[in-house]
């Protein structure tokens, strides 16, 4: 039995400062951002009931907004509580939260001046993006068309919904090809990311992650560089082309849906689903459990 829609559930969503029923969370078809995708929003989870990185998460979703150009009308404090409230509210233990914050319908056109600023929290039940039997065999990745562009050409800093249309069709692409998910190069053909998650290679003791300059610096991601560096790692941020992976011997993605996955293959370049991976996903695993790292 396939899982209920997304617009046809119960429970209730946070919607502009109070709680709604589910169904009644809704917008005009003429909102500005299902047009020109004036929208930024956040993933957390709840582990035990308990939402990881919270704060941090709420002070992305404002200065997200704010790189494209609005304020939110809810401090950071204001938000952690809601997303805490719409957790326990829905009765959820291990959850997934989606903050969204959008412009919404008194102007239609290019220009935003007079749009007012909407923000919702839901969350729900969700399972692993990826199961433990695949990440444990390591997930396969292929190239991606598209690109990640320049940081001149895009507000590439931001969590924008606009900036995640061409990783949908990389992920689209890359599962009817038979892949878990795909590598997305950037303007000058380094390295970038994953459709919706960061990513790091290990070799000689080292781990290896590209620069974010122009992708987001995911909260998943500096929480691995921090669990790696209490093992002794050391992490080095770095422009890597993608004929440098025939060198390296491990991979792993990171993000708050994909947590910490290794990879064995990405396009003709293979790795191993080794101890480091290993001893990267327990050490998040215990840490977004409450069991100290």
């Amino acid at each position: 039995m396939s899982a209920p829609a997304f617009d046809d559930r119960d429970g209730v969503i946070w919607y502009n400062g109070k709680l709604i029923d589910w169904r009644d969370a809704n917008f005009h078809v003429l909102t500005h951002a299902l047009h020109y995708a004036s929208s930024v929003f956040e993933g957390q989870r709840a582990y035990g009931g308990k939402i990881f990185k919270l704060h941090e998460h709420s002070v992305r979703l404002i200065k997200s907004g704010q790189i494209l150009g609005f304020e939110n009308p809810y401090t950071a404090d204001e938000l952690d509580a809601a997303a805490n409230e719409v957790v326990a509210a829905n009765g959820l233990v291990d959850a997934y939260v989606r903050p969204v914050a959008w412009r919404g319908s008194e102007m239609m056109g290019v220009a935003t001046k007079g749009t007012k600023i909407h923000t919702a929290i839901a969350a729900w039940e969700w399972p692993a993006y990826f199961s433990l039997d695949v990440r444990m065999r390591g997930l396969r990745l292929e190239f991606a068309k598209w690109q990640r562009p320049a940081p001149n050409t895009a507000p590439t800093a931001s969590k924008a919904a606009g900036l995640y249309m061409i990783a949908s069709m990389c992920k689209d692409a890359s599962t009817e090809n038979g892949y878990d998910d795909a590598l997305m190069l950037d303007y000058r053909g380094q390295v970038a990311e994953a459709t919706g998650a960061n990513i790091f290679f290990y070799k000689d003791g080292e781990l290896h992650t590209p620069t974010p300059d122009c992708f987001l610096d995911g909260i998943t991601r500096r929480t691995a560089m921090e669990l790696a560096k209490k093992r002794g790692i050391k992490v080095i941020e770095r422009a890597i082309m993608p004929e440098e992976m025939a060198d390296f011997e491990q991979a792993f993605l990171t993000g708050t849906a994909a947590e910490i996955s290794p990879l064995s293959e990405i396009g003709d370049y293979k790795f191993v689903v080794g101890d480091v991976c290993k001893n990267m996903m327990k050490d998040y695993d215990d840490l977004v459990n409450g069991r100290q790292v």
